[in-house]
């Protein structure tokens, strides 16, 4: 009687199978299935443990690189040779050329721009566009020459794309290389010129209301001044600019 019942379970049950579809033997032996599940599993497991304890690579800090590599820069030819090696700044990888500096290393007056145009790109010296002809005219106006008596930098070394403003990000990460220009070219007086050289020296923004008063900017005296594209765009501008360049020139000859 149990085999006989035994039977119509067996045949039962392989019925139910042919119903589902399973009507084809595609092995020789049977195959635990839950097994090779399980199996399966622990060695995601596994995998997932050699991942989480492979070394995590260490996040590297731009700013922190930065100032250690200013630090080390003993003269303005170390520092120039510093920045072309910093890898850092995603800007450098879409420009043509460094832009460090142009004019006379000591001289008493310092000109720090923003970043560099299309024109300072390609020659790889600042302010020598339509901007740069107009800060020329502007400083000879009160005897003032690249040839002798001025040095000019950017906040920024690399061409910003299509002349954007530069990031946070950056400005930060090229601040340690400024402050050391500043203090290896030892000016008597810093020339800012537009927002994004108030914002990295200073700290602040609204530079039609910074310009015209001193200030101070890496321990030396400043001057916050329009900058020279704007006063392209906007000449009545360059009545409060004058006023600016006479102080300027007041301040040289020793007068307050």
């Amino acid at each position: 009687m149990d085999s006989h019942m035994d039977w119509h379970a067996l045949r039962a049950a392989l019925d139910w199978q042919v119903e589902l579809g399973a009507d084809e033997a595609i092995g020789e032996t049977p195959v635990n299935r839950f097994e090779a599940a399980a199996e399966a599993v622990a060695q995601v497991a596994v995998k997932a443990a050699a991942v989480s304890a492979a070394p995590v690579p260490e996040q590297v800090d731009p700013v922190a690189v930065a100032r250690a590599a200013a630090r080390d820069a003993a003269d303005l030819e170390a520092l120039k040779a510093a920045l072309d090696a910093f890898e850092h700044c995603d800007l450098r990888r879409g420009a043509r050329n460094l832009v460090f500096a142009d004019g006379t290393p000591g001289a008493r007056v310092m000109v720090i721009g923003e970043a560099p145009g299309r024109d300072e790109d390609i020659q790889g010296k600042p302010f020598v566009g339509r901007a740069g002809q107009l800060l020329d005219r502007m400083l000879a106006a009160i005897d003032l020459t690249r040839d002798g008596s001025v040095y000019i930098t950017n906040v920024l070394p690399w061409r910003p794309p299509q002349n954007r403003d530069p990031k946070p990000d950056e400005i930060a990460m090229m601040l340690p290389f400024l402050e050391r220009h500043v203090a290896l070219a030892a000016p008597d007086i810093l020339i800012l010129m537009g927002n994004i050289s108030a914002q990295a020296c200073l700290g602040k923004r609204g530079i039609t209301r910074l310009r015209g008063t001193w200030t101070e900017a890496f321990g030396r005296p400043a001057m916050p001044m329009l900058h020279p594209a704007y006063l392209l765009r906007t000449p009545i501008a360059k009545r409060d600019t004058w006023a600016d360049l006479l102080d300027v020139q007041a301040r040289l000859k020793g007068q307050t």
